[in-house]
């Protein structure tokens, strides 16, 4: 999940972007236990269009949740933006960005799609809405609340 700052060729979301991107957990692909452990990656195989546009929006320093797909379905860390969104050396269409990540922290405790979704707050919020997106924007209300859900001790048992 990124949320972009503003630039003159795409309105960015807010001042300090925030993304998220998802992760199959498991796969040793973008988990983020592999990610802590190789202290950095690049953020690759991004092939919807939508996606791919959230990507493209994404600038060094963005701060961006990290999201465990398959069983967890669990907003799991805070990673960022190590540079630019950069075109993807291996698409030769030049359509497909790239972004360089390092882990930033985990969260005290996982906040999940079920309890997301069970909060109003979330309504319009894009992982409620296309939960199957791999990067969406985040919004300065959405970032503080899940950081907000993820220190409640035990909340995940009572989504």
């Amino acid at each position: 999940m990124v949320r972009p700052t503003p630039r003159p060729s795409a309105p960015r979301l807010a001042p300090t972007a925030a993304a998220s991107v998802a992760s199959t957990v498991g796969t040793g692909l973008f988990d983020l236990d592999a990610l802590v452990k190789d202290k950095q990656t690049v953020w690759s195989g991004v092939k919807n269009p939508l996606a791919q546009k959230h990507l493209h929006a994404v600038r060094k320093g963005d701060r961006i949740f990290y999201y465990h797909t398959g069983d967890e379905k669990a907003v799991v860390g805070v990673a960022k933006a190590l540079d630019n969104a950069h075109p993807d050396p291996k698409d030769k269409s030049g359509k497909h960005a790239v972004v360089d990540v390092a882990p930033v922290r985990k969260l005290p405790r996982p906040v999940t799609l079920k309890e997301i979704k069970a909060d109003a707050a979330f309504k319009g919020f894009p992982l409620v809405r296309i939960s199957r997106l791999s990067v969406m924007p985040v919004t300065d209300e959405e970032w503080e609340k899940i950081v907000e859900l993820a220190g409640r001790a035990g909340a995940a048992g009572k989504a």
